[in-house]
């Protein structure tokens, strides 16, 4: 590494990189190329009309905590991902407590990534499932 780049984010700081995910107050438990954790609370601030975590809410968890675990498995020679495509099923309304959100690689290649992130409530009950697929970015792409 030369004095010009910067040194690669440590697993635990790279959701303090993603401003967004920041702000939302999702919390990164653990990064490892295998599996990523994270979490985010209910707030009513986050909410929809009827007190349930709004949707968007849970998909920046699955997305940012997805990325993270994406990030983890890029090839050598890679500089990033991107999300190019992100599917969420909602299973049940999450009015209370924490979501937990466990990223796991299902594809891992040259081009793309694919990672599955279930998220869970307090009662450890599957709310929802976002399967995203990630590209892997390299030096002068954006």
């Amino acid at each position: 590494m030369s004095l010009s780049e910067p040194a690669a984010p440590r697993p635990i700081d790279l959701l303090a990189a993603m401003p967004f995910a920041a702000g939302l107050g999702i919390e990164l438990r653990e990064a490892t190329a295998d599996r990523a954790v994270g979490t985010l609370a209910w707030a009513p601030e986050a909410c929809t009309a009827g007190g349930a975590l709004h949707g968007g809410a849970l998909m920046a968890l699955a997305d940012s905590v997805g990325a993270v675990c994406a990030y983890l498995n890029l090839p050598t020679g890679a500089t990033g991902t991107s999300t190019v495509e992100s599917k969420t099923n909602f299973l049940r309304a999450v009015t209370t407590g924490r979501v937990h959100a466990t990223a796991r690689p299902l594809h891992v290649g040259g081009t793309l990534l694919v990672v599955q992130t279930d998220l869970r409530d307090d009662r450890d009950r599957l709310v929802g499932q976002t399967t995203q697929t990630q590209i892997v970015l390299r030096r002068g792409e954006a």
